[in-house]
């Protein structure tokens, strides 16, 4: 009777299975086409955002290529400029009757294949040249003439102007000037930079979306970033229009390259902008060219998952009557037995969610222990030290901690009391810590502005973090020491010629942060004079005041050292103009006559020394530097011996 009951218990769950399992079907079959249209959508766009960075990538590309190119067009104008400009002016000057015929200057001209010739007078006058409508102006003429005005000071010099619009036509053009080798008068040549004017028309977006492979669907815009013009754009009709006329605003473009919808022309579009200098260059493809494969794709995907969805539902209703009735089945006759006392009945761990779950508890117990065991042979490990250890998880709102912690960390009792019972304010404290690394040495952490080094490693658990702590403090300062003995030099406190090196090798690492920077070599005059006068004892304190003297530039832009013997090195660096630098030679300029070495009561004796140095904007190596300072210091020594001997 009990088992025909159970029959037809059996049936109606069946039933009520079936009804369910339909039910939980359509809506899975309903969930799983918004969530493929969805992602079908994204990677739709995600295929246009790519298709439309790779464009871009190729547009960057091309600017690049037109830029170098432009780059070397202009270096080779600037150079043939100034090559025409001196060899005209030497022809000129070894023939000076040809000054006064235009014709025969007009054939020059001609032959060195330039535009204009003019010839200035001494007072920066055109006096004559190719071209007699320009007589009589002078380099206060205009801005371009003004370019050319310290020419009247200095005769050394060679311009070579910018293309600019001239003074009188503003017309494009790049003009060289050089005076002639007798100083008797200025030639100017000016050419038309051709070339260089196609090598930039290149260089418009215009131009580079018409001659790149582009993709006929879709629409390119280049849109000025400040007035919001079309300044360039496939779309010929749109070419110069507002970014508002077609529908949309500079304001909805989003700062990352992320593509986003909108009309444009009243077309429903998907849109993807990256901006180029001051530039921002889109590519606008219509939604029905973007998701023309969508339909077709969701049809096949419904077909698929109603296929499916039957398989699936026949051989869930075949499977759970075979196996979970049956299975349940099963279980209840042996937990009924278990029930009536017989204890040596097993249930297989694999025949019901009870008995797994019981196993589940039991292994975590087991690898929780295991755990522990790991901890504890962790920190047994750690010797000669002292070693703390904390725990917190997500069960408790203390934190458990051995008692070194306090002592490691530099916690009172108060504070240590509050970090134990919040493990949120705990954390905000290891937060804290963290934020004093110690540069090379991972894992470690200076506390406070006390010379104290605590090393920190967690390990994260399921439900919390294990923490260990080690004070590292003695470990440090010692090698600190080290360092410090290694690295400075014992009579002057600067850096000794391996501290120098570790500096150099360590700013050089980073050229681009140099500046305007210059090596100096500095050797004292006179030492060996002052040893066999006053004794050694009086040597080591000129040395040291030469030393104290340059190490006064400023911190973090100055690096000084005592070579070896009587010979220091500054390097100065970050300065933001070459003029700085200068300024910088003429305080040791004026150091080196005016001021006195103390060298005990009564003794006084001039502050002497020879110096040389080398400037550079990041291009040289330090070694390069150090060689031509050292190179100019013993010119400066060589010099200073001349001079003294002739007075």
């Amino acid at each position: 009777m009990r088992e025909a009951q159970g029959k037809n218990e059996m049936k109606t769950l069946k039933e009520i299975i079936r009804k369910y399992i339909g039910y939980v079907s359509l809506i899975f079959v309903a969930i799983i086409l918004v969530v493929i249209g969805r992602i079908e959508i994204l990677n739709e766009q995600k295929r246009a955002c790519d298709d439309s960075l790779q464009a871009f990538h190729q547009i960057e590309q091309k600017l690049e290529q037109n830029q170098k190119e432009l780059e070397e067009i202009r270096q080779e104008y600037t150079q043939t400029c100034l090559h025409n400009a001196e060899a005209i002016a030497y022809m000129l000057q070894d023939n000076p009757d040809v000054m006064n015929n235009r014709q025969e200057l007009e054939k020059i001209a001609e032959f060195m294949e330039v535009d204009e010739i003019h010839i200035f007078d001494t007072s920066g006058c055109i006096v004559l040249g190719t071209c007699p409508e320009y007589y009589g102006y002078t380099f206060d003429s205009g801005e371009q003439m003004r370019f050319f005005k310290p020419m009247l000071e200095d005769k050394s010099l060679k311009l070579v102007q910018e293309i600019t619009p001239n003074t009188a036509e503003s017309k494009m053009m790049q003009y060289s000037a050089v005076w002639s080798k007798n100083g008797e008068f200025i030639l100017q040549v000016g050419m038309e930079p051709v070339r260089v004017m196609k090598a930039m028309e290149k260089n418009e977006l215009s131009y580079i979306f018409f001659y790149l492979r582009v993709d006929p669907a879709a629409n390119y815009y280049a849109v000025d970033q400040e007035s919001g013009n079309i300044v360039g754009t496939t779309d010929l009709p749109s070419v110069g229009k507002k970014l508002e006329d077609i529908g949309l605003s500079i304001a909805d473009i989003p700062s990352e390259n992320t593509g986003f919808h909108c009309h444009i022309n009243g077309t429903g579009s998907f849109c993807v902008f990256r901006k180029i200098g001051t530039i921002y260059v889109g590519r606008v493809i219509p939604d029905s060219v973007i998701y023309q494969r969508l339909p077709a794709n969701m049809i096949l995907l419904v077909l698929g998952l109603l296929l499916i969805v039957i398989i699936l539902s026949s051989a869930m209703m075949w499977c759970m009557n075979r196996y979970v009735i049956n299975g349940i089945y099963s279980v209840n006759k042996k937990l009924y037995r278990i029930a009536k006392g017989n204890l040596d009945e097993v249930v297989d761990v694999q025949s019901c969610v009870e008995f797994s779950e019981l196993s589940s508890y039991i292994n975590e117990m087991v690898k929780s222990l295991l755990a522990n065991s790991e901890k504890m042979s962790y920190v047994l490990g750690k010797t000669n030290m002292y070693i703390g250890v904390y725990e917190y998880n997500k069960n408790m709102k203390k934190v458990r901690f051995t008692e070194y912690i306090p002592r490691i960390f530099l916690l009172n009792e108060e504070e240590s009391k509050r970090l134990s019972e919040d493990d949120k304010e705990f954390q905000k404290f290891i937060e804290k810590v963290r934020e004093n690394p110690v540069a090379g040495e991972q894992g470690t952490y200076k506390l406070g502005e006390e010379d104290h080094y605590v090393k920190l490693e967690e390990i994260s658990e399921e439900n919390g973090i294990f923490g260990v702590a080690i004070d590292v403090t003695e470990e440090i300062t010692r090698r600190k020491k080290i360092e410090v003995e290694r690295d400075i030099d014992s009579l002057t406190g600067l850096y000794n010629r391996r501290g120098l090196d570790v500096q150099l090798s360590r700013l050089f690492g980073e050229p681009e942060k140099l500046g305007y920077c210059a090596m100096v070599m500095v050797d004292a005059d006179g030492l060996k004079i002052i040893n066999d006068t006053y004794g050694h004892e009086k040597g080591d304190v000129y040395l040291k005041k030469i030393g104290e003297m340059i190490n006064t530039f400023e911190t973090g832009k100055s690096v000084a050292a005592r070579q070896g013997g009587d010979e220091f090195v500054l390097f100065l660096y970050q300065y933001e103009r070459e003029e700085d630098l200068f300024e910088a030679f003429k305080v040791l300029d004026f150091i080196r006559q005016h001021c006195l070495a103390y060298l005990g009561e009564q003794l006084r004796v001039p502050l002497s020394f020879s110096f040389g140095y080398s400037l550079a904007k990041g291009e040289l190596g330090y070694q390069e530097m150090l060689k031509e300072a050292d190179e100019r210091m013993y010119e400066n020594k060589r010099e200073r011996k001349a001079q003294k001997k002739h007075s």
